[in-house]
């Protein structure tokens, strides 16, 4: 009780401090100095708050780490400083003593562990923040994998997710993260991901999911989960001895094409992520292996076959066949470069919150594809180090200027894709994700044709088309109608942004007004100073300092 009560208020002061410290930076400050002068730092403050709280997560450990790489993966609502500061979080702690793991296990499966197993080896393979690994032989003689929680992780988990709630409710109070940040679903999101690495019986299934997807497919391994020896916190899974996917050298020794593996293991995602809607979404070089199949060639080719290898199946991602679908033809857009339809998918994904200048993301999305579209990794790493900078303050725009708050299970998917570029790109520096993705966009559109039908489709373009005729006649006479009546209107919607110049000329004037009237009382009070009108002239001062004092409260 004592060490869940030091948690929270560990949890609870950290996030008052960084809630004082907005105050003290966005609302304060900026009525005495200068909004410039404030702004010149803003950048690093943001780099050192990520740093305080990258030492805190690694010092507790548990659900600290977890939302750590949870806020760093948030790029669509986050500042770029915090998710670059962020994301070298790594889930590794040092690993518990074997006694409790071993309660544990036996309490939880009903037999003392010399009866489950026919060996089992105490020093854990890996560590993380919920639970620990370790090699286990079953009496069978099958080789497994045993993931354990770790002991009274459970009391930890909810200590840590209250702390982090009540966070939740004081910041989002502070008007700058309300407007920009939909804190509750956040929290929602990271809580439901949190639990669901705590269901080992779900991990489980998820493992049984692709596994299934991938049933037609030799060259993809994802280990079966033995329920016997499974419960919910404890969960034992076919093991596969194989290559780590970064272990390059040990790839080519095998005698494995790594340009051949590389665009397999992007193959695989393509698939689960456009044709599946159920993925894998923690692709890290723990996650993946390369197994050898069958004999090496004899000349020394690279011509080895291989079958790429799963694990750890508790970060998942799903989406819905309604998301699926708009997700399909978002892909189908973006490939064909219309980039007008891509936008109008974001929209219907709820990618894109309302009052969105969508004109303006489109321009800046067309100057991205136009410039970098079908580029290979290497191609990137040619680019100029001014150009590489600019396009990065591009994209930084685009991500985190602009409305963006996107439903968690893509934000898992393009972490996910993120991931696996840079490990693609080792596998192949030559390595081109649009060339990979090509014949299963193909594949995608020739689904679609055929489930709607050629002729149904011709048909629906030609109703459209039919309708667009028909009106045009009678809106054109309309149109010149009016003009010759002078009675034509034009409207112009205001953008977020002329709303901004508008507020910042009215700012303007207004401030321009009070040092006007300020100039004109102070030069009134010493011209009466000075003509003798004593009293009147003091009193024309004492009314200058007050629009002095008025000014300076303002700013």
């Amino acid at each position: 009780m004592e060490i869940r009560r030091r948690r929270y208020l560990r949890i609870v002061l950290f996030f008052s401090h960084l809630l004082l410290s907005l105050l003290w930076w966005e609302v304060l400050l900026p009525r005495f100095l200068p909004t410039s002068l404030i702004q010149r730092g803003a950048s690093e403050r943001r780099r050192k708050w990520a740093a305080r709280f990258r030492d805190l997560a690694v010092e507790m450990g548990g659900v600290m780490i977890k939302l750590g790489q949870f806020l760093s993966s948030r790029a669509d609502v986050m500042p770029p400083e915090i998710t670059r500061e962020l994301a070298a979080l790594q889930d590794e702690v040092p690993p518990d003593p074997f006694p409790p793991v071993k309660k544990r296990i036996e309490e939880d499966l009903g037999r003392p562990i010399h009866e489950l197993f026919a060996r089992f080896v105490e020093t854990p393979q890996s560590g993380a923040s919920l639970g620990q690994t370790y090699y286990a032989w079953l009496p069978e003689g099958d080789a497994v994998i045993v993931k354990v929680q770790r002991p009274n992780i459970e009391e930890l988990v909810a200590t840590d997710l209250a702390a982090i709630g009540w966070a939740v409710g004081l910041i989002k109070w502070y008007p700058a993260i309300r407007r920009r940040v939909n804190l509750d679903a956040l929290l929602e999101e990271f809580t439901r991901i949190t639990h669901g690495e705590l269901d080992y019986i779900a991990e489980g299934r998820n493992a049984e999911e692709l596994r299934a997807n991938f049933s037609s497919e030799a060259d993809v391994f994802v280990p079966r989960p033995y329920w016997s020896h499974t419960t919910g916190k404890v969960l034992t899974l076919e093991r596969a001895d194989s290559i780590k996917i970064t272990d390059y050298e040990a790839i080519t020794a095998a005698g494995i094409d790594r340009t051949k593996v590389a665009e397999r293991v992007f193959g695989t995602y393509v698939k689960q992520m456009l044709i599946d809607g159920f993925f894998h979404a923690d692709p890290h070089p723990g996650n993946l292996f390369v197994e050898p199949v069958g004999p090496r060639s004899e000349n020394g080719r690279l011509t080895r076959d291989f079958r790429v290898t799963f694990v750890d199946f508790g970060m998942t991602g799903r989406i819905g066949k309604r998301e699926k679908e708009l997700f399909r033809d978002l892909a189908v857009h973006a490939f064909n470069r219309e980039v007008s339809a891509a936008v109008v998918d974001m929209q219907k994904l709820g990618f894109i919150l309302p009052g969105t200048d969508t004109h303006k993301l489109e321009r800046a999305l067309d100057m991205l594809i136009d410039r970098y579209y079908g580029m290979s990794v290497r191609e990137f790493a040619t680019i100029d180090v001014d150009e590489m900078i600019a396009m990065a303050y591009e994209l930084r725009d685009i991500i985190y200027e602009f409305p963006f708050q996107i439903p968690m299970d893509f934000v898992l998917l393009a972490r996910a894709v993120g991931i696996l570029e840079g490990l693609c790109a080792g596998l192949d520096p030559d390595f081109n994700a649009f060339v990979v993705a090509e014949p299963y966009v193909r594949q995608l559109m020739a689904m679609e044709l055929a489930e709607e039908g050629v002729a149904q489709r011709a048909l629906n373009e030609l109703e459209g088309l039919a309708l667009l005729l028909w009106r045009l006649p009678r809106e054109v006479d309309r149109l010149l109608s009016q003009t010759a009546r002078g009675e034509l209107e034009v409207r112009i919607s205001p953008t977020s942004q002329m709303e901004q110049l508008v507020a910042r000329l009215d700012r303007s004037v207004n401030r321009l007004m009070d040092v006007i009237a300020f100039t004109g009382f102070l030069l009134a009070g010493v011209a009466m100073l000075a003509s003798g009108w004593r009293e009147v002239g003091y009193l024309f001062l004492g009314v200058a300092f007050v629009i002095a004092a008025y000014i300076a409260i303002r700013r």
